[in-house]
């Protein structure tokens, strides 16, 4: 029995431990999907779908993944790209975080065909590493700065910046905007968003 309380207490320190780690109102437990699209700056636009989520595994940390399908405007062409990776949130204030993350990202491109030869896709893979703060600015409205870098063996490296918020119509529910601003071309995600 004592064994049971003590298991039970040590528990519940942690889950309460784990909920205090992030700033009030920003919650690292979330799942989204909804309407991307890619302004490219020397080939035609994309758009298409995509679905990203987090979920926090220790006070301070948390594993998140992305995903989206898009198609260039005007041709047979598509592409999928994905990432994967883990965060650091380090609560600064009582509703600002400072957050950092590294992921393994996966770009692969379809087949194509000139005439009657076909091509290959691209299949390219590297990595991002960023940084930037996190804050629930009012109590429906979160919003995040972040800073990066991405690089790998088949392309060379960028630096981009992120901006995103959400809207929250209820604990659970939400609408969430992202744009990422890097040299060669602007991403863009709006969607609905479940956190829990």
């Amino acid at each position: 029995m004592k064994k049971s309380l003590l298991a039970l207490s040590l528990l519940s320190a942690l889950t309460l431990s784990a909920a205090a780690s992030a700033a009030e109102g920003v919650s690292y437990n979330y799942v989204e999907g909804g309407y991307t699209a890619t302004n490219l700056k020397d080939s035609p636009d994309s758009d298409g779908w995509g679905l990203n989520g987090s979920v926090a595994i220790a006070p301070n940390f948390h594993v998140f993944a992305g995903y989206n399908n898009q198609d260039l405007k005007d041709t047979n062409y598509g592409y999928d790209q994905w990432r994967v990776g883990v965060g650091y949130n380090h609560e600064i204030s009582q509703k600002v975080d400072l957050v950092t993350r590294v992921a393994y990202e996966k770009f692969k491109g379809d087949d194509f065909t000139v005439g009657d030869v076909r091509f290959p896709g691209d299949d390219l893979d590297g990595y991002s590493a960023e940084v930037g703060v996190r804050a629930a600015l009012i109590p429906n409205l979160e919003g995040y700065a972040m800073a990066g870098y991405e690089d790998g063996k088949d392309y060379d490296g960028d630096f981009y910046g992120r901006l995103g918020a959400q809207v929250k119509f209820n604990p659970n529910w939400g609408i969430t905007g992202d744009v990422k601003f890097a040299d060669n071309d602007t991403q863009w995600f709006v969607g609905p968003r479940f956190t829990w």
